[in-house]
């Protein structure tokens, strides 16, 4: 805060300050109102502009002012809000919570002070300030020591002193400072903006800004019989400051915004750095000496302090911008409703980019802490009365209704109450709608109406087979039918739109969706009175299947060559790799079971050896040792024969796995 403004606060004085009453106010959807104020700055006056805390950074963010009638704005200017340790770090003294007197005194000694005990007046300069502790006779004392005029050191008691007064008018002020920075660091209530102006005439001056607001919210009432749409805005003033015959426009989207700091003062943390020769030469410290060598050290550094902190930015520039334009308003249109509301008008409206304005034709007030609710549209719109079915999980599907949006006009988002013969018929809610664009909204459930529904998925089909660079690829498809049985009790028809949710690797081949959401596919079923009636959904999935050829059995093989869709030259090349593949699967059953022959022979070898060597040394049974050795011969035969026959057929393999390497590399088809 100001410092002229700091000293109106402490002794009461009241600035004289121009009044910018609110003309205007324009509410988003995102979080933030436009206001501007107008009115007449005198010679020499200062407009105040009073905000929360939390408004003060869009207000330096957006703030614009102009003038009219030729004079000249001096410059803007506002409470600052520099932290409180920052404020009080240039004042040579402290004032902690709990603190005692003499704690203060103590920190000013030199300081000369006057002080007033009885009809006693003293003056001198402060030496000391003590807190004397007490006992079982004595209270504890609070004691000064000063240096009298006359040359004589004295100690007083502070709690007989009358009055204590710096006799330096310059340290009186800073203690007064000081504790007026303390007092405005617990304000949370509001800061304030002021205008300037040096200027010798009087003009209108007109301030426009963007603060957070609550957002404005839409209701809708829909009359399905006229086909009549009224729309109501609910706005809240959460400002403190009442609105009095302000001009209200309400805007439908999204624009960016966002908080940029730009209140609380910035400070860098900058580096320090000396020059090398600045540096104090330190002492040298010399070692005993050991043997031939001697060593010694020396101790330096570099005088250094605490980085200085930069100043605050400057206040904003004294030369402010026009504020920004105003969207133009249509004529207003004056409507009459039948039911349930009659609007003396309703707001006029005008696109702008992505944005749409509704600027409420008649003057409006609202009282700070009130919200109100503005008619800001009544017209007609196309309507289509339907039945909607999109929760399987539910046999009944719901009242709604097409509502096509033709009033020339942006709908805003927002809840819709559904009137139908004169009576309440449920509710509905309703995403912004742009004009000549259209929605469906369900209000209630439809007990006149049963729906069940049957599943039912087609085994896969095979509808192309290629092979290109040793890959077989297969497209495949597979087809589902949802049945939707409906039975209308009433006696009147029905139209009846069935949701289905859209799966991203399906195709709807019957019937024909009537539209597609983004989420969705749409059908219409027609109901008659009392009647059944059914509509099957076929849906196909078309999805790839690919196989390595190195790895394909014979078996696939062989399911792939019977395949319709295959060619004559894709047969024939998958025919003659099957009978190669079905070789080369004989070969190695042939080589495996040599292999486990040989590995049997092998075990028989180490018995016949075992016994042969257990039989040896045993009298008598010379015969059976012979018989062993006779066994043992036979089974090396037998074995040789094997490793033969194993050879043969690692030839043949390896010739029949390069025909079929050959014949995978020069497959296309």
């Amino acid at each position: 805060m100001k410092r002229s403004c700091l000293v109106a606060a402490v002794f009461g004085f009241h600035l004289v300050a121009a009044e910018l009453p609110v003309r205007q106010v324009i509410l988003y959807k995102h979080g933030v109102g436009f206001f501007e104020r107008l009115g007449t700055l005198g010679a020499g006056e200062s407009a105040r502009l009073d905000f929360r805390p939390s408004e003060v950074n869009d207000v330096l963010k957006s703030l614009t002012i102009q003038e009219k009638g030729g004079g000249k704005i001096s410059g803007v200017r506002y409470d600052s809000d520099i932290p409180l340790a920052e404020k009080l770090k240039d004042f040579p003294f402290r004032l902690r919570d709990g603190q005692s007197l003499t704690a203060v005194l103590d920190q000013l000694k030199g300081s000369r002070v006057e002080m007033q005990f009885g009809a006693e007046r003293v003056s001198g300069v402060i030496v000391a300030a003590r807190l004397s502790p007490g006992d079982r006779e004595r209270a504890e004392r609070e004691q000064v020591t000063l240096l009298l005029d006359n040359g004589d050191l004295r100690n007083f008691d502070l709690a007989a002193a009358a009055t204590l007064r710096f006799s330096d008018g310059r340290l009186q002020t800073q203690f007064k400072d000081y504790l007026a920075a303390v007092t405005a660091s617990r304000s949370t209530d509001r800061r304030s903006v002021y205008v300037d102006s040096t200027d010798a005439k009087s003009r209108d001056v007109v301030a426009s800004y963007m603060i957070p607001t609550p957002i404005w919210k839409s209701s809708y009432r829909l009359i399905l019989d006229s086909a009549e749409l009224e729309g109501w805005a609910i706005v809240d003033n959460t400002t403190g400051e009442d609105w009095i015959n302000v001009k209200m426009s309400l805007v439908s989207g999204k624009p960016i915004s966002f908080i940029s700091q730009l209140y609380p003062p910035r400070y860098v943390q900058r580096q320090t750095a000396d020059l090398p020769e600045l540096a104090a030469l330190a002492p040298v410290v010399y070692g005993g000496a050991i043997g031939n060598a001697a060593s010694g050290g020396v101790i330096g550094g570099i005088i250094g302090g605490l980085p200085s902190a930069a100043p605050p930015p400057p206040p904003p520039a004294q030369a402010m911008a026009k504020p920004k334009s105003r969207m133009a308003e249509a004529n207003v249109e004056r409507m009459m409703a039948p039911e349930p509301s009659s609007f003396a008008s309703t707001a006029t409206g005008r696109e702008a980019a992505d944005l749409f304005e509704y600027s409420i034709p008649s003057a409006v007030t609202v009282k700070k802490n009130e919200s109100a609710m503005l008619p800001f549209l009544q017209k007609k719109v196309g309507t289509r009365k339907l039945l909607i079915y999109s929760d399987q999980n539910t046999q009944n599907p719901l009242n709604a209704a097409e509502v096509t949006n033709s009033t020339g006009m942006t709908l805003d988002g927002g809840p819709i109450t559904v009137y139908d013969a004169g009576v309440y018929a449920g509710e509905a809610l309703m995403e912004t709608v742009k004009a000549s664009d259209k929605r469906l909204i369900s209000y209630g459930v439809d007990l006149g109406t049963r729906i069940t529904t049957a599943f039912d998925s087609a085994a896969f089909t095979v509808r192309e087979v290629h092979v290109d660079r040793g890959v077989l690829t297969a497209k495949m498809s597979r087809v589902d039918t949802t049945t939707y049985s409906a039975r209308n009790v009433d006696a009147k028809a029905k139209t009846l739109i069935i949701e289905q949710p859209a799966q991203a690797d399906y195709n709807v081949i019957s019937p024909k969706p009537i539209e597609t959401s983004a989420t969705a596919w749409r059908f219409q079923m027609e109901l008659p009175a009392r009647s059944p009636a059914k509509m099957a959904i076929v849906l196909e999935n078309v999805y790839s299947q690919t196989t390595e050829l190195t790895s394909i059995t014979p078996e696939d093989l062989l399911f792939w060559t019977q395949n319709k869709t295959l060619t004559a030259a894709g047969r024939r090349q998958l025919t003659q790799l099957g009978d190669l593949k079905k070789q080369l699967a004989q070969l190695n059953s042939e080589m495996a079971s040599n292999e486990a022959e040989m590995t049997s022979i092998g075990k028989d070898e180490d018995r016949a050896r075992q016994n042969i060597r257990s039989l040896s040394n045993v009298s008598g049974q010379q015969e059976q040792v012979q018989n062993y050795a006779r066994q043992l011969a036979q089974l090396e035969t037998r074995i040789t024969a094997l490793r033969d026959r194993t050879a043969a057929l690692e030839k043949q393999r390896t010739t029949l796995q390069g025909q079929i390497n050959l014949l995978i590399e020069s497959m296309n088809f």
